[in-house]
């Protein structure tokens, strides 16, 4: 079970954005249930899923810092929703090979869900996050 941190809405750094908890949070989630995987997908599925996971945060991250371009802060959330999609498919994958049960795989699937929707919000709204520039 994925716990929510300390919730503050005081956004100083990318660290303090709910999308980025969240996403941070359901990374790590993904890297403790994947040590169990079988050792013939650490190269390929074990190593995906985590790359695309925390892909995930790391361009929430670069957005952030390019916030004084809403171009670029569209860009670099956008470049975080596909990850998060193609995360998406890893957890399929996981699902279908037997690696992840039924209730992990839908707690995770929701919680990407949400990410993706998130993410979405932040590019339509990205004036809003540019403007103090």
């Amino acid at each position: 079970m994925i716990k929510p941190k300390n919730k503050s809405h005081v956004v100083v750094d990318f660290s303090d954005l709910e999308v980025y908890k969240l996403a941070f949070q359901s990374a790590m989630y993904i890297f403790h249930l994947s040590k169990k995987w079988p050792i013939e997908e650490r190269y390929s599925l074990t190593d995906q899923i985590r790359r695309s996971s925390r892909s995930v945060c790391g361009n929430i991250a670069e957005a952030w810092r390019k916030r004084r371009y809403p171009a670029h802060f569209v860009s670099k959330l956008s470049n975080s929703d596909a990850e998060a999609a193609e995360t998406i498919v890893w957890l399929e994958f996981s699902l279908e090979c037997g690696y992840l049960k039924k209730t992990e795989y839908e707690e995770l699937l929701d919680k990407y869900d949400h990410i993706c929707r998130m993410l979405t919000n932040m590019m339509k709204s990205a004036n809003k996050w540019c403007k103090n520039f």
